[in-house]
């Protein structure tokens, strides 16, 4: 069974698509892992830590995805804060530790707030307007209509992600003020907080929260 839908089309919260892999991954990155993997066979922290060749991948990850967390679909400042995720934990899926597809830009905050959590959703299966963005609180919500097993599996992702924490709803509100105070627009929002800006459109508020915030 294939552990990556083959049509891979959304980051957490707003549909993405998964970009190739690069010229040069196999040679920097799968190699040299497989060849690690050949020797050690149960690695810990520190063999995976010793062998980390995923962050050769890490500049071609960024650029592929325009800087943006596959996780929280806000921009990442790259030389601080990005990472690469395995959304397939290295730990219970060796072979698919040296990946490409099983590699998700991440920031270094979203990356330890999932961990090796299971059950969260693949950036790289979802569809858009599973996740709701409620204006009136900044909080993210699953979408109501969908099956309570969706829903709890949403629900599931916030909670290990901790898209709810107080820091994130501050900083979507910060976000938001800024947009109805005129001081970025729609298209830097599209830029750098895509799933903000999908929100604003799918709810028709682009224009009426215009001037409502202070």
């Amino acid at each position: 069974m294939d552990l990556f839908r083959r049509e891979t089309r959304s980051s957490t919260l707003i549909p993405i698509t998964l970009q190739p892999e690069p010229p040069r991954f196999a040679q920097d990155v799968r190699n040299p892992g497989s060849a690690f993997l050949r020797r050690v066979q149960n690695p810990n922290r520190d063999d995976w830590s010793r062998n980390n060749f995923w962050t050769r991948a890490l500049a071609d990850l960024y650029s592929s995805y325009g800087g943006i967390c596959a996780y929280s679909a806000s921009w990442i400042p790259a030389a601080v804060q990005a990472s690469v995720d395995h959304f397939l934990p290295k730990s219970l899926y060796r072979p698919q530790a040296y990946e490409w597809r099983n590699f998700r830009l991440s920031s270094k905050e979203m990356n330890s707030n999932k961990g090796d959590a299971q059950g969260i959703l693949d950036p790289c299966a979802i569809q858009a307007g599973w996740f709701v963005l409620r204006f009136d609180t900044l909080r993210i919500e699953a979408e109501g209509t969908l099956r309570q097993q969706q829903i709890q599996t949403i629900e599931h992702t916030i909670r290990v992600l901790k898209l709810n924490h107080d820091a994130y709803v501050e900083s979507r509100f910060a976000i938001v003020r800024d947009y109805s105070k005129g001081d970025c627009t729609l298209a830097f929002l599209q830029r750098r907080y895509p799933f903000i800006a999908s929100e604003l459109q799918r709810q028709n508020k682009a224009t009426t929260i215009l001037g409502t915030i202070q």
